[in-house]
């Protein structure tokens, strides 16, 4: 009988970020040090070296093969974007033909007999877990607006501060202008960066 593999697939979001927890799990669960993949980049999408030489991509046959799990820690460490994970989900499970096991939350697991009545177990709760996920979004994007509308009926201003034309800016515009200086010479004699000499010189326009 062919013995099937349990692929650990750890992340963190930064450099900073520890995985030891994640790992430990890991060895916990029994997996081979052979066979756990760890990354330290965003969950926002799926373009992860370590990632896709689990699941494979056009030019990489997948590590993965048919019978073979893909375990993560939680959901999250999969990915945090629901659209996505959905897709990826129904590519392991249905087309590459693994089963996943979300060690913090088992009703996600598709491992084990009965996969027909657990993947559909599974889809609904990524399909639920994906609705509450895009209710907060849109939940936070409304709080965000309804914060700046609030902050701009106080006067608030949003964005860059208005640039102070200094003194003398008149003159020294006149002569580059008329090509007496360069821009360079221009701004230094003002102490100007590069992008507020040029805004200043298109608000004179």
């Amino acid at each position: 009988m062919e013995d099937f593999v349990s692929w650990g697939y750890a992340r963190v979001s930064s450099v900073s970020q520890n995985l030891d927890r994640q790992l430990e799990q890991f060895r916990a669960y029994g997996i081979d040090e052979r066979h756990i993949k760890t990354e330290k980049l965003s969950g926002k999408d799926f373009e992860r070296p370590e990632f896709l030489s689990l699941v494979g991509t056009d030019a990489v046959a997948p590590s993965m093969r048919a019978g073979d799990s893909l375990v993560v820690c939680s959901l999250d460490r999969l990915g945090r974007n629901y659209a996505e994970i959905q897709r990826w989900w129904k590519y392991i499970t249905q087309d590459l033909k693994c089963s996943i096991v979300v060690l913090d939350m088992p009703v996600l697991n598709t491992q084990g007999e009965g996969n027909l009545d657990k993947n559909f177990v599974a889809d609904l709760v990524l399909q639920i877990l994906s609705y509450v996920a895009e209710k907060e979004r849109l939940a936070i994007r409304e709080r965000q607006r309804q914060g700046i509308e609030a902050a701009q009926a106080k006067g608030v201003k949003f964005g860059r501060p208005p640039i102070q034309k200094p003194e003398g800016f008149d003159e020294v515009a006149a002569k580059w202008r008329s090509g007496e200086i360069t821009a360079t010479a221009a701004r230094r004699s003002l102490g100007l960066s590069k992008y507020s000499f040029y805004k200043l010189i298109k608000e004179e326009n």
